[in-house]
């Protein structure tokens, strides 16, 4: 069975600074957001739900409307 990581394509935000590799990327696979460090990009991923990344994305951004 071929690795869930072979083909992706991951991206960085067009706002990461060409030069500065402390960056997240993201990959959009089958079903799953993939997340990983773009200083490792060997190292460990995360795998979230799009609607799980979604709502990260959001808490992130401070736009979510279910802040405690």
């Amino acid at each position: 069975m071929p690795h869930i990581f072979t083909d992706a394509q991951w991206r960085k935000s067009s706002r990461s600074a060409q030069a500065n590799d402390q960056c997240v990327e993201l990959a959009d696979l089958a079903g799953v957001i993939a997340v990983r460090d773009s200083k490792d990009p060997n190292g460990p991923k995360l795998t979230l739900a799009p609607t799980t990344w979604h709502a990260l994305a959001l808490r992130i951004k401070g736009l979510d409307r279910d802040q405690a």
